[in-house]
């Protein structure tokens, strides 16, 4: 009988941490509001739709410090877990900031990757099962290369090309940096916030020079 092996996975991480919730609603809804102001133009113009509301960093904003430290540590945790040797690493943050899409919907981001990353991630702060999600694409482009037509429904599958998820407010998702990535047109109908983090595993030596 043929046996059965699945390597080369490629890991997501999703965990619930509604008690960062309130906190970072209130820390963020600032952000939003500059963000909002920046896109005066764009509001005037064609009303607040089509766009994502994207804040300045929030890396150095001490509201969001304990945020900061979980996740920081938890994206650690995830590439030790993946077998990396994490004695001879540090982990930084090089990015985090929040975004809020449209009122009146057409929100959205098209797929993309985040250059030089090791650890990617959300924390999904507004959210319902009307609003947009994350669409993860097939990593490996051999396998997309050489892509075959696949059997009729949507059911997810070892040859499914994107996998969807669908958040609730609290969902933390940590995953590789290199896993394509994308948010669905949100169609207005509920607010949609969220924030958007990366890291990178720095050599321990490089601090010493």
């Amino acid at each position: 009988m043929m046996e059965y092996f699945n390597y080369f996975q490629t890991p997501i991480w999703v965990e619930s941490k509604t008690e960062f919730v309130k906190s970072l609603n209130k820390a963020s809804t600032k952000y939003v509001s500059e963000a909002r102001k920046r896109n005066k133009n764009h509001i005037n113009k064609h009303g607040d739709f089509g766009i994502s509301h994207h804040s300045t960093p929030l890396l150095y904003d001490n509201n969001f410090l304990d945020f900061r430290n979980y996740v920081g540590q938890k994206s650690w945790e995830f590439l030790d877990w993946q077998g990396f040797d994490m004695s001879q690493y540090t982990t930084v943050f090089s990015e985090m900031w929040v975004q809020e899409f449209a009122k009146k919907g057409g929100g959205h981001h098209s797929a993309h990757i985040h250059w030089n990353q090791h650890v990617s991630g959300f924390y999904f702060l507004k959210c319902s099962d009307k609003t947009s999600y994350p669409i993860f694409h097939e990593p490996r482009t051999g396998a997309r290369a050489t892509k075959l037509k696949m059997k009729p429904g949507n059911e997810l599958r070892h040859g499914s090309e994107t996998v969807n998820y669908y958040p609730e407010p609290g969902a933390l998702v940590i995953f590789p940096g290199y896993l394509e990535h994308e948010f669905a047109v949100d169609y207005g109908k509920d607010p949609f916030r969220f924030i958007h983090f990366n890291i990178m595993a720095l050599p321990k030596g490089a601090f010493n020079k």
